[in-house]
């Protein structure tokens, strides 16, 4: 059985899926875009800022699943460009207390919206 997990407090889903689906105790949240929701638009910046949005996002999804970034067991990051990584890294160790997830991290050619970065992250209870 699954449950979708929803909140106004992230960006709506821009096509047809869902913020969040649980499903036996693990919470996949879709790519999360760097979109601040009281705007409706992307933050103002480059790779860094885009990605604390991306986190901020991830951090409202999970907490409406009654979830911290501490349940975060994989991430995938994807980038427009590989030789922002660093830049992206640096605002990702950030967020973690020390027991980092598994990572995969891509440079894909273009991301929804052109944006920078887009993360996508498996939680579990």
């Amino acid at each position: 059985m699954k449950k979708v997990i929803s909140t106004t407090n992230a960006p709506a889903a821009i096509g047809p899926y869902s913020q969040a689906i649980e499903a036996n105790g693990m919470v996949f949240l879709s790519g999360q875009l760097p979109i601040d929701c009281t705007t409706g638009n992307f933050v103002a910046g480059g790779v860094k800022e885009q990605t604390v949005q991306c986190f901020i996002n991830i951090k409202a999804i999970l907490s409406e699943a009654g979830l911290s970034v501490d349940n975060i067991v994989k991430t995938t990051v994807f980038l427009s460009d590989m030789a922002s990584f660093a830049e992206m890294n640096a605002v990702y160790e950030k967020q973690f207390g020390g027991a980092f997830p598994a990572r995969s991290a891509f440079a894909v050619k273009t991301l929804p919206k052109n944006a920078l970065v887009e993360i996508e992250v498996i939680a579990v209870r």
